[in-house]
């Protein structure tokens, strides 16, 4: 297990489909097996307008004044590969990560960089799920969001902003791993009854 190391990440998207959509924002903090935080960092994308859509535009924020500093996506993957530990099998983490992963796999092989990361994902979502159902609470829905929610870590909504949804899921993330910690038998939800055959 300390061979791994986990990448907490968020990107905006211009769009929900990597082959029409590009990246608008990349965040990722890096922590250790332990989810001790080892580095963190942050990139603005210079996404193609024409790959951007008006609602996904206004939901992240994008536009061209908040991305006067924006960096092609290669520099960004450049500098996102270096902040990595070496020697460490590096999983991407998140919520809903998949959508994130679909979005840099296709970014790593358009800028022909070698992709750095294991093909096993952690998802919040997941781990969200299986809480209640230790903990016998059922959940309205899967978001970063509810999850939150729940956890009382926020109490509105959630801005679309890559740096702050990746350390909202990893504080989120934290919040339930500590709450599945094991205990008596005893103190565990009890199993429903099967239905009568």
């Amino acid at each position: 297990m300390p061979d791994f190391a986990f990448a907490f990440l968020d990107c905006e998207f211009g769009g929900l489909d990597p082959e029409q959509h590009d990246i608008t924002e990349i965040a990722v903090i890096v922590t250790d097996y332990r989810l001790a935080e080892l580095a963190s960092a942050e990139w603005r994308i210079q996404a193609r307008p024409e790959r951007v859509t008006a609602e996904a535009a206004e939901m992240s924020g994008y536009g061209p004044e908040r991305w006067a500093d924006a960096v092609p996506l290669r520099r960004a993957l450049g500098e996102f590969v270096a902040l990595l530990p070496s020697g460490k099998t590096v999983v991407p983490a998140g919520q809903n990560v998949r959508m994130d992963v679909a979005f840099l796999e296709r970014g790593f092989k358009s800028c022909e960089i070698p992709y750095p990361f294991d093909y096993h994902v952690i998802d919040l979502a997941t781990l969200f799920y299986t809480w209640s159902l230790v903990v016998g609470e059922p959940v309205v829905a899967l978001s970063l969001r509810q999850a939150a929610i729940t956890a009382g870590l926020i109490e509105g909504p959630v801005p679309h902003r890559a740096m702050a949804d990746a350390r909202l899921t990893l504080d989120t993330f934290r919040h339930y791993v500590g709450r599945l910690a094991p205990r008596p038998p005893s103190e565990a939800a009890p199993h429903p009854e099967p239905a009568p055959g």
